[in-house]
This record gives structure tokens, sequence and C-alpha cells, in this order.
């Protein structure tokens, strides 16, 4: 099994209860009770809505420094009062892809602030970055974003997400879905 391949299976069984979903850009995927995460890509077991893919890989806009401050600061996934989740699928339009990586830097974090923005909201939200088009088949999205959160800390979240929306990066958005979820049992 490749540890680093994930599936995220909209439907009627896994470990994360829906509470809101909606479309911010784009067509909206169909509504499903809960979101079960899997190691690989077999969905075997369960009855699936929609199935959305992604790879964890390495940070790709980041410079050394960011990168030593993000490792000191982040807390992992899957701690205890960490028990409400967003799953947030993006993907952007033709012209971010037409971009250069030092183009897509510059946009990302000299323009938008993208990590400090996500930085000054550490430890209290983790967060994993799932790549989509690193698959070598199409996906509808080209990223999905798994953030955990403590309830205490919803209302930062909510403050994050309504940042990252204002800036320059996100006018490269075409499609985004917001889904909120809580673990069951939790």
């Amino acid at each position: 099994m490749n540890e680093r391949l994930f599936g995220f299976v909209g439907g009627d069984s896994g470990a994360w209860e829906v509470t809101q979903m909606r479309a911010v850009k784009g067509a909206p995927l169909p509504e499903v009770k809960t979101i079960a995460i899997l190691n690989g890509f077999s969905i075997q077991g369960h009855h699936a809505h929609w199935v959305l893919r992604g790879v964890t890989s390495n940070e790709r806009y980041v410079t050394k420094e960011e990168k030593s401050r993000l490792i000191a600061t982040q807390e992992g996934l899957g701690r205890t009062e960490s028990t409400l989740a967003a799953l947030i699928p993006i993907r952007k339009n033709a012209s971010w892809w037409l971009l250069t990586q030092e183009e897509r830097r510059e946009i990302l974090e000299e323009r938008s602030h993208h990590i400090q923005i996500g930085m000054a909201y550490l430890p209290a939200i983790a967060r994993r970055l799932y790549h989509c088009r690193d698959i070598g088949t199409p996906e509808p999205f080209d990223f999905l974003t798994w953030f955990e959160f403590s309830p205490s800390d919803a209302s930062q979240f909510d403050d994050l997400v309504a940042q990252l929306r204002t800036t320059h990066e996100w006018s490269y958005i075409d499609h985004e879905i917001d889904i909120r979820l809580a673990r069951k049992n939790g």
C-alpha cells in the first residue's frame, strides 16, 4: 500500500459526519452524510456517492525558512481535541497552470501572503494538502485541503478561510467546495 495515496469517500458511512456542504464557486458535489478517509484508492466496503483522490507530496512553494517555521509550529492531524474538520477541494483555472512555478510562488506568497496567513493560525488548525494533478488520471479538483481543529477554534478557522478567499491567489480558483465535518462520537 502506498502511504501517500488517499481517497475521500462521500457516502453513508465514515468517521466524519457532514454538518454543512456548500459550493463556494462552481458546481456542488452531491450531498452526502459522511466522509471516510481511506489510505489508498480502493473503496471496497464503502457505498460511495463520490470519491476525491489525492496524494501527499513535498511542499512546493515554501522557502527553507518558511518550511522550518511550519515544522516547528504545526501540529499533526488526529489530535483528540480536534473533533471538527473541513475538506476544501479546489481547482485553479488554466491561467494559473500556464504560469511558471516562480510566478505562482510570487502570487501565492509575495502578493497573497498565503503561507503567512496560514501560519498565524498554527498550531490551533492542523492541515494537510493533497495533490490531485499528480495522480496521472483526470480528477475534478487540483487540490484537496483537509483541516482539523477543536470546536473552540472554529471561528478562527472561519477567519482563516475568509482571509484566504480575499487574496489575489483566489482569483485563479474556478471550483471550490467547502465541506464541514464533525468526528463521529467525538
